[in-house]
């Protein structure tokens, strides 16, 4: 939390009129973290009401601030082939992992999007529906 909201407010010093600040939470907000994930999905939901509050605050200024909930993807970390992929897939509708270009392809848009702000979107497949 507390490097978002340094790196956040040194952008919007930066971004005098006009900007984008996207941040990286998670699906495990939506639904209740497996075990040893309480921490991780608390500061997760913090960065949410802290993408709201910079939403408001940096809005007059035409500066955006978005959040952007990925579900499971394929990562390194993560891996689609790892131990936990079938429970993981079976939780979301879609039944599989996403991809980290179809991340990458929400951050595009909203980096591009002047109207959405204080927004979340859920990259993931389904798990929160």
């Amino acid at each position: 939390m507390r490097g978002v909201f340094l790196t956040s407010q040194a952008a919007a010093v930066r971004m005098q009129s006009g900007g984008r600040i996207i941040t990286i939470g998670t699906c495990m907000t939506q639904r209740v973290p497996g075990p040893g994930g309480t921490l991780y999905a608390t500061s997760k939901a913090a960065l949410i009401g802290l993408t709201k509050a910079l939403a408001r605050a940096l809005g007059g200024r035409g500066i955006t601030a978005n959040i952007v909930h990925p579900g499971p993807i394929d990562t390194d970390m993560n891996p689609a082939d790892g131990v936990y992929t079938a429970g993981q897939a079976a939780m979301t509708a879609l039944r599989r992992f996403g991809t980290t270009d179809e991340v990458a392809a929400t951050v595009a848009y909203l980096a591009g999007a002047d109207y959405v702000t204080g927004a979340e979107f859920a990259v993931d497949g389904g798990h929160a529906a």
